[in-house]
């Protein structure tokens, strides 16, 4: 689901988390094994270079182009096909590997259609047709139409209106134009946002229906030469996609909080919270052009306009449209295949490595690309446990279904486990597509020393340097050619020569059940940047598409089985789990500045605006033919009281700096600590995330139990970080920013807790 932009630039934003400091340790090459002693050091770097001559290019290419053969969308004999072919699998390679079942509602289209009636008639060809040179876009057996799951049913008919990217600013911009949307059709463009704010807001301005078309300035023409010359989106290309209320909670929308098991208790479908009542569908540029030529009203900003051959009309009218989404409301069946090795000395500590399988058509880039990869490391450990290899902690590999839809493979076995994962799990490792490019790593910042340490021993297969050597050249020199502040900074960063700092997680993948609901530290990582292309959810993105385009030697897949057989095997392994706390600690002083400059922009922005509307500056400075009104008049700010989360973050700090020096000691003296000290700090350690969490929630979806890390209600995939606090601030909540600046203060307090109680442990051994 989680989609890797091909742009460099725009992949160091997802890689490292601007303005953040780099590690005090300095260049990584030098740093002693996180965890280890020296003597399982190098017995751990032994077995490290078996794993990866296990590794073969070849393999991946033949079980992708198996895998992505036919349509594998949830509900598709080829999907439970892909879930016993990968059961398989993992037997043959020694694995105790079981699917667990859960039963789901999936809306699928019954009929689906899009009429331009007025000015002129055009009917949407809402189609995909083959094209040269690609065998599989020839199929159509169990291809269902282009459509938005999760959205409503409906046969509606009203004047449209261009929203742009159908957020917030956009529909400020439409009222100060007089254009309202109530009991029209809106129609969006893909990108700025999450697909599913752009119906959901709609819905909220009073729309009986929305249109999100693919512009072909984000992925089609702008960029590049279109499939399948290029690997660029072509005109009748159609981007799926689920408009489901993830931001609210994920997974089974009639079964929150709970499995989805047979005997489950369900919610009626009018009561789903996170199900639309408007209907939904997406559409090609190539059927988003007689529509949007036929608009009239005012000529669209600067900003709105994309790259199709035409002046942008905002609307509403002349055009109108039809639309019909008719939908098959039933239970389907979802496979979800868990394999595990028992751990040998902790067995109760688990390291849970996760990837989908389903796809909207073929799915091979998203996520077959990397579910075979996540095959091909099972292979080679399987082959390190035939030669006598056992792991201390137990490795459980899953792969999830139902993740295009809603996180729902994943979410519901969550749920489902809820009690023995907040237990056992210390760590949820994900993927979820990969191709050519740069590493590129998100999740808690307790692991960003581990992620570096990792990256500096695999080898980027173009370069021949370490992966991280060559995603530090790239910012630096990124930071050179963009000029633009973020970019700079990004590019000091990495000059500075230490750890480069991961991304935040929000949502989009299978790591939110783990580490926003439960509070299981998580990592999201991949390689791209350099794979062409602008297929994503369509049926285009096929084996031919990713053969060509994404990673033509397959060697970038070879490389993140490196990457995340590292990763698990050192989680696995460690005399101590190897993360680092200070690195949270720093983030979370980063994050406090952020919050105070926020505070103070906010003021500062509230009263300039306010000065403005006032002296009536905006009516003298619009023009009079245009008709543009002023903005509307923001709410007087409140006191915000930071001050407790100030002191929570301070006192953190400085109870860091001792477990800091505990830990260094121990690690000097290779971590000999009694064997009784040395668990009771390793089920510290692994339950330190946990400690981040909040029962009560967030405000509004009390399912996002991180007070750290959650998605944004208003960006959906895009991280908040502190987000009872900076969502509260955003909306102009004052009381609320107050209350959960001392409810987040509260659960740093008592995160703090639990690192005195490791620095006690180290400092008695």
């Amino acid at each position: 689901m989680i989609r890797i932009t091909t742009k460099p630039l725009l992949l160091a934003s997802l890689v490292v988390a601007l303005g953040a400091a780099c590690s005090a340790n300095g260049d990584q090459s030098s740093s002693a094994m996180l965890g280890f002693s020296p003597s399982a050091a190098t017995k751990q770097q032994s077995l490290e270079k078996t794993f990866d001559a296990q590794l073969q290019a070849s393999n991946l290419r033949d079980w992708l182009k198996n895998m992505a053969s036919e349509p594998n969308q949830v509900g598709s004999p080829h999907d439970k096909a892909n879930a016993e072919f990968v059961l398989a699998k993992f037997k043959e390679f020694g694995w105790d590997a079981h699917i667990e079942t859960f039963s789901v509602l999936y809306p699928t289209p019954k009929k689906v259609q899009v009429q331009l009636v007025a000015p002129t008639q055009y009917d949407a060809v809402l189609n995909e047709g083959p094209l040269p040179g690609d065998p599989s876009t020839d199929i159509t057996k169990d291809v269902l139409p282009p459509y938005n799951v999760y959205g409503g049913d409906g046969d509606v008919t009203g004047e449209l209106v261009y929203a742009n990217y159908g957020l917030p600013d956009d529909y400020a911009e439409l009222a100060r134009r007089g254009i309202d949307v109530k009991g029209k059709i809106v129609i969006t463009r893909y990108g700025g946002g999450w697909r599913g704010l752009k119906p959901e807001l709609a819905q909220e301005h009073g729309a009986i229906g929305c249109l999100i078309y693919s512009d072909p300035h984000e992925d089609g023409y702008f960029q590049g030469d279109v499939y399948p010359k290029g690997g660029w989106r072509p005109d009748q290309a159609v981007q799926r996609g689920s408009v489901a209320k993830m931001q609210v909670y994920p997974g089974d929308p009639l079964t929150p909080n709970v499995g989805s098991t047979a005997d489950a208790k369900r919610l009626d479908i009018k009561d789903a919270e996170t199900i639309l009542k408007i209907p939904v569908l997406p559409i090609s540029y190539g059927d988003a052009t007689p529509l949007l030529k036929a608009l009239g009203g005012p000529v669209a900003p600067a900003s709105w306009r994309g790259s199709l051959p035409m002046p942008y009309h905002m609307g509403g009218g002349p055009a109108k449209v039809h639309m019909v989404v008719e939908s098959d409301w039933g239970q389907k069946t979802i496979y979800d295949v868990i394999a595990k090795i028992e751990g040998s000395t902790a067995p109760d500590q688990w390291i849970v490595r996760g990837n989908h399988r389903d796809g909207w058509v073929f799915g091979a880039a998203d996520p077959l690309s990397s579910t075979v990869v996540m095959l091909e490391e099972a292979k080679a450990l399987g082959v390190l446990y035939k030669q006598g290899w056992r792991p201390q902690r137990t490795i459980v590999y899953a792969s999830w279904d139902g993740e295009e839809p809603g996180l729902l493979g994943s979410t519901e076995w969550v749920e489902t486990h809820a009690e023995e994962l907040a237990k056992k799990a210390v760590l949820y490792i994900n993927t979820d597509g990969t191709s050519r490019g740069f590493l590129h790593a998100g999740g808690s910042h307790s692991l960003q020393h581990l992620v570096n340490q990792v990256a500096v021993d695999v080898q980027d297969p173009e370069t021949n340097v370490s992966v991280q050597q060559r995603l530090r050249a790239r910012l630096m020199v990124a930071g050179y050619e963009g000029g633009s502040a973020e970019a700079k900074a990004t590019a000091k960063v990495a000059a500075e020569g230490g750890d480069l700092p991961i991304g935040a997680l929000g949502s989009g993948s299978d790591f939110t059940p783990f580490l926003q609901h439960l509070g299981i530290a998580a990592l999201n990582v991949g390689f791209g940047g350099e794979g062409e292309g602008g297929v994503y959810h369509s049926k285009y993105d096929t084996f031919d598409h990713y053969a060509r385009f994404g990673d033509p030697k397959f060697e970038y897949g070879v490389a993140l089985g490196k990457v995340v057989g590292r990763l698990v095997m050192r989680m696995a392994d460690a005399n101590v789990l190897p993360m680092r706390f200070s690195d949270f600690s720093a983030k979370l002083d980063e994050y406090m500045g952020e919050l105070h400059k926020l505070a103070d922009s906010t003021r500062s922005a509230t009263e300039a605006q306010h000065k403005l509307l006032d002296s009536k500056a905006f009516e003298l400075a619009a023009d009079p033919t245009e008709k543009i009104a002023p903005p509307a008049r923001l709410s007087d700010m409140s006191a915000i009281d930071l001050k407790p989360l100030d002191e929570a973050v301070q006192k953190l700090a400085q109870s860091m700096q001792a477990y800091d020096a505990a830990y260094k000691k121990a690690q000097d003296n290779g971590y000999d600590i009694p064997k009784a000290q040395e668990q009771e700090l390793n089920e510290l350690i692994g339950n330190m995330e946990k400690s981040l969490t909040s029962e009560a929630g967030l405000p509004g979806r009390t399912w996002f139990k991180h007070m750290i890390y959650a998605p944004g209600m208003l960006t959906g995939y895009g991280v908040k970080t502190v987000p009872g606090v900076r969502e509260a601030l955003e909306a102009r909540r004052w009381d609320e920013a107050n209350q959960y600046a001392g409810v987040t203060a509260k659960v740093i307090d008592g995160y703090r807790a639990q690192i005195e109680k490791a620095t006690a442990l180290l400092t008695k051994s």
